[in-house]
């Protein structure tokens, strides 16, 4: 598996530590929505359980240096207590990387999963065995592995923007935990026939050889495009509308699919900085395509043209 590029060297090596985790998540549980009626000590108990879940653990055969650690936020509100200890929640997943030469971070991820119901008792451990997840209660085991799917994601996408195709390894984590992962009541977002928005279809066209140049888009627009704007403006601008035009080709083959409604959601605000300082012929064509590539986001590219 290829490295992922170290942009500060001399630094890295000055605080490097072969034991260093991943990721370096900050993890909160919040539960205001149950009322007063549950004893919200519990979710302390599991906030401080899954941060070190998600900060101690090894989750690829690479060494870190601390200062090498993806930058991430994971937000479990639970909603519903369902009883019996198991409860119903949305989880937030953040993750960025930093641009280089700059004090910039952009981001990776930004999404909300919706489908998240799990079995905990407080200080339980959390177990996660990438071989087999299903336990003998599979809404204990099914909050590990959706945070063990996360972090793949994550991770492949970090390493796809500074190597080419460099998070293939992780995706294919991801699709064996969504292969591998817990079946039973109320327990959902695994499935293909469960909609097209759930962590199946995002794995899938991670995956998916349709999907390809996505992979070509996120190297360009992020070691060609942003790591190269502090010497060359112009240059890096340029390098983000030739991956428009990718996208575009994606979108007219593929419109409305999850993964690119994911990497808008995580760069639009990103884009629209981008181009608003472009000449008026290029931000007109910025505009233009971002309005058709996401739609949700289309009043604020109106801005552009």
């Amino acid at each position: 598996m290829l490295k992922r590029i170290v942009f500060f060297s001399l630094c890295l090596l000055a605080c490097y530590r072969s034991d260093a985790q991943e990721l370096r998540a900050n993890v909160s549980v919040q539960a205001a929505q149950l009322g007063t009626s549950t004893d919200k000590k519990v979710f302390a108990t599991l906030q401080t359980a899954l941060s070190e879940f998600i900060n101690n653990r090894r989750w690829s055969d690479d060494a870190y240096a601390p200062a090498e650690r993806i930058e991430c936020n994971f937000l479990l509100n639970v909603t519903q207590a369902l009883g019996n200890n198991t409860y119903k929640a949305s989880l937030t997943i953040q993750a960025t990387r930093p641009v280089y030469n700059s004090g910039y971070t952009t981001s990776l991820l930004n999404t909300q999963d919706n489908n998240v119901v799990f079995k905990y008792v407080e200080f339980q451990p959390l177990e996660f065995n990438e071989q087999r997840i299903v336990g003998n209660d599979p809404l204990v085991s099914n909050l590990t592995a959706i945070l063990a799917y996360y972090n793949y994601i994550i991770l492949g996408l970090d390493y796809d923007s500074f190597s080419p195709r460099g998070g293939d390894a992780f995706f294919k984590k991801a699709l064996n935990v969504v292969n591998n992962a817990p079946d039973g009541k109320d327990i959902s977002g695994w499935k293909a026939f469960e909609g097209n928005r759930n962590r199946y279809w995002l794995q899938d066209n991670l995956l998916n050889v349709k999907f390809a140049r996505f992979h070509d888009v996120m190297y360009q627009y992020h070691r060609m495009g942003l790591d190269q704007m502090y010497e060359d403006t112009n240059k890096g601008r340029a390098a983000v509308m030739n991956c428009l035009t990718l996208l575009m080709g994606i979108h007219e083959e593929l419109p409305n699919s999850m993964l690119l409604a994911a990497f808008f959601n995580a760069k639009n605000d990103e884009l629209f900085k981008i181009f608003s300082k472009a000449p008026p012929q290029e931000k007109t064509r910025a505009g233009q395509m971002l309005a058709q590539l996401d739609v949700p986001n289309a009043n604020k590219y109106q801005q552009l043209r």
